[in-house]
């Protein structure tokens, strides 16, 4: 869950950085209340006289600041502070029974935790729901609820434009209830969070790029519009490897929310698991293989799953995988990050390498990822 330098990943995109990290931390505190109506990623202001009718309205420093304020007080109350024996992090109140989500990598490998609400510095117990590696995510429960539990509401993701004004909440490095801001840079990110620790890793196809600041502790808490609805759960920042893997500055990855409601509300409604995890498999097991100059030269298989998309292609343990879809394939990562943008039942080429050394094209139809 949360220590101050979590999961370093390969970010699948063109830029100078290639590592990540998952934002998790350590204590101190902060609260509010009030509510706001702004339409998603537009900001309000004055006009100026003279203005042609139908023309963009200036936007006034006061209204914009205004909208912040409203903002931060309508969202704060729905984010908490989650810690464990080995870390904290934040997550969002799902609804007024008491369900929390989070990044699964916040929740780790605990099944009880402490749970400290924006107006009550009595942490309040919790255990878990249940989590889903794969997306990162885990639901949590409050044994006892307050009565006025606040729930977020949740935007439409699929909406997102860059440009778009977003703020980040949470508890980066244990600062509770803290806030940052910034624009959507990008959306359909596929970023990939390699194991380590307590965490199995996860690669994230459709994450939000942002500028708002995701540090350690911010992990599982609220990325929100200016209408004050949560539309992505921050989990990762990028850190540039050649400062020696400081974080990068202005870009951070959320998990968009519609995929956040999707899985959080099958946890809750399915005790725990995940039934549909609308991700493909190719059913292999499988690790990176090197070339004679010791560079990643493709996936190689080590087992296939039997009944499953490899094996009823006839692709058989032994043999290298170098492409996908017509995409080439140098290591697990990008396997992982491909399949991340495919869907169950398409039909695919991939190019492999027998054990013999023959070279061939053959024809997939993928399957859908178990759930939990």
């Amino acid at each position: 869950m949360t220590r101050i330098a979590l999961l370093p990943i390969v970010v699948a995109v063109a830029v100078a950085v290639e590592a990540v990290t998952g934002c998790s931390a350590s204590p101190v505190s902060t609260p509010a209340t009030t509510s706001s109506t702004t339409p998603t990623g537009s900001v309000t202001g004055t006009s100026s006289a003279g203005a042609t009718p139908g023309a963009p309205v200036p936007v006034t420093a006061s209204g914009l600041q205004q909208d912040f304020v409203n903002v931060v007080a309508r969202v704060l109350p729905s984010v908490v502070q989650i810690t464990t024996d080995t870390g904290l992090g934040s997550g969002v109140v799902l609804d007024a029974t008491g369900d929390i989500v989070t990044n699964a990598h916040v929740v780790g490998t605990a099944t009880t935790f402490r749970v400290q609400l924006a107006n009550n510095p009595t942490p309040l117990p919790a255990t878990l729901i249940g989590a889903y590696p794969p997306d990162d995510l885990a639901v949590i429960h409050l044994q006892q609820p307050p009565p006025r539990l606040t729930p977020a509401q949740f935007g439409d993701s699929a909406k997102l434009q860059i440009g778009d004004i977003v703020l980040a909440v949470g508890n980066p490095l244990g600062l509770t209830g803290s806030v940052t801001d910034g624009i959507v840079s990008a959306t359909g990110r596929a970023v990939t969070e390699p194991s380590t620790g307590g965490s199995p890793g996860a690669t994230l196809p459709q994450a939000i790029q942002t500028s708002a600041a995701i540090n350690p502790g911010n992990s599982g808490g609220a990325l929100v519009d200016l209408a004050g609805k949560v539309i992505g759960v921050p989990t990762l920042a990028a850190v540039d490897p050649q400062t020696g893997g400081s974080a990068a500055p202005g870009i951070g990855f959320a998990i968009p929310s519609n995929l956040v409601t999707d899985i959080a509300g099958q946890l809750v409604a399915h005790n725990g698991h995940v039934e549909n995890s609308h991700r493909a498999e190719l059913g292999i097991a499988a690790v990176t293989v090197a070339d004679n100059n010791g560079q990643p030269a493709g996936v190689g298989i080590d087992r296939v799953v039997p009944g499953g998309p490899a094996a009823t292609a006839g692709i058989t343990p032994g043999t290298v995988i170098t492409a996908i879809n017509n995409t080439p394939v140098r290591n697990t990562s990008d396997l992982s990050q491909i399949l991340a943008g495919l869907s169950p039942g398409q039909t695919i080429p991939i190019t492999i390498t027998d054990p013999q050394g023959h070279q061939a094209t053959v024809t997939v139809t993928l399957a859908q990822l178990p759930g939990s």
